[in-house]
């Protein structure tokens, strides 16, 4: 029974740590560098959502090149509202 507990301390440990490592990373990545959206319906048809309201596209919103200033012709812009 000690034995089994002991395994179970170690474990609880080592997920928290990484639990406490992965958290503040991932939040860190999602804000400054980039996050994934899903784009629905048909204001952006035809570039995204060809298939209009019964289907969905994923992209990627990359926030650093905004940040940066680099921004060019031609670049779908999103506005997220939270």
């Amino acid at each position: 029974m000690a034995l089994s507990q002991g395994w179970v301390k170690r474990y609880f440990k080592a997920f928290c740590k990484g639990f406490f490592v992965a958290v503040p990373v991932a939040v860190t990545f999602l804000d400054r560098v980039a996050c994934v959206a899903r784009v629905e319906g048909a204001s952006m048809q035809p570039s995204l959502n060809p298939g209009g309201s019964q289907s969905s596209d994923v992209v990627l919103l990359n926030h650093w090149k905004v940040r940066n200033f680099e921004v060019q012709r031609g670049d779908i812009v999103s506005l997220v509202c939270l």
